[in-house]
């Protein structure tokens, strides 16, 4: 197993382009500390966002989660690219020849993309917990580690969404092509999603419990935006009259969900390089 991860992250270090997306997607997460920097002061409206609790425990691990994960795009470039290059170099035929098999080719793949959602979920962690010790209100050692079920959230969504870039980039062999069709899939399904809720269900949750099902609503039901959670969002939605009962906890069927589809992108992906002729 070392050996195959080994193998992989050796050619995306040895591309240039893989190894400079990889640090920015790093690089851009740290970036989420900066945000307890904004400040504005226009007379008398002041505008802080680390004052309105953004980095309060048990709420930073809802936040961090889901704008961390609004940076995935760099990372499933690298996995696109690193599908597509195995065609373009020759590399997968020469892995082939050199011993390795199918089921090797992409259980290393897999461990790539598992290996990327764990590292970013450590470093979600890190720094939240740093921040957190840093701004919050709240430092009770039970207030810190309540709903630490986001960073599994978090984690089951990236490898999800990984597998699946992982399945368009052996389906379609070219990068820009397979994140084409990742576009063109997520239009699809809001498509789906709007005909389903707005018109042939709008008077009940039918609708939404059919698209929950989808495969990347289902990834984005895993952690909820948080911005409506803040208690200067809520009250200005009292003083308007409006009510808030969205639920923004993890569900674990939205997680079974997700990783059933993780399972179907990788076995597919299998499927589909033993029954293709290289």
């Amino acid at each position: 197993m070392n050996r195959l991860l080994s193998i992989e992250l050796q050619k995306i270090w040895k591309n240039k382009a893989s190894r400079v997306l990889t640090l920015t997607y790093f690089v851009l997460l740290s970036f989420i500390a900066l945000i307890a920097s904004i400040k504005f002061d226009l007379g008398v409206f002041k505008f802080h966002l680390a004052e309105m609790g953004i980095f309060n425990f048990p709420y930073i691990w809802h936040f961090n989660t889901y704008v961390a994960a609004l940076l995935k795009l760099f990372l499933a470039i690298v996995i696109v690219s690193m599908m597509a290059n195995e065609y373009s170099y020759g590399t997968l035929k020469q892995n082939l020849i050199d011993g390795l098999s199918k089921k090797e080719f992409i259980l290393s793949k897999f461990l790539t993309v598992v290996l990327f959602a764990f590292c970013s979920t450590i470093f979600v962690f890190v720094m939240s917990l740093i921040l957190g010790l840093c701004f919050s209100s709240y430092t009770e050692f039970g207030i810190i580690f309540t709903d630490l079920d986001y960073l599994l959230a978090f984690f089951v969504k990236l490898t999800g969404f990984f597998s699946f870039c992982l399945f368009l980039g052996i389906l379609v062999k070219r990068s820009a092509f397979a994140l084409g069709f990742l576009l063109v899939w997520s239009i699809i399904e809001g498509i789906l999603k709007g005909i389903l809720v707005f018109k042939i269900f709008p008077d009940s949750n039918t609708g939404h419990y059919i698209t929950q099902f989808f495969p990347l609503e289902a990834m984005s039901n895993l952690i909820i935006e948080p911005f409506s959670r803040l208690s200067v969002i809520r009250s200005i939605g009292t003083q308007i009259g409006v009510e808030n009962t969205k639920d923004y906890g993890v569900h674990y069927l939205s997680v079974l969900i997700v990783l059933i589809w993780t399972f179907l992108f990788v076995y597919f992906s299998y499927k589909l390089l033993k029954n293709r002729d290289l």
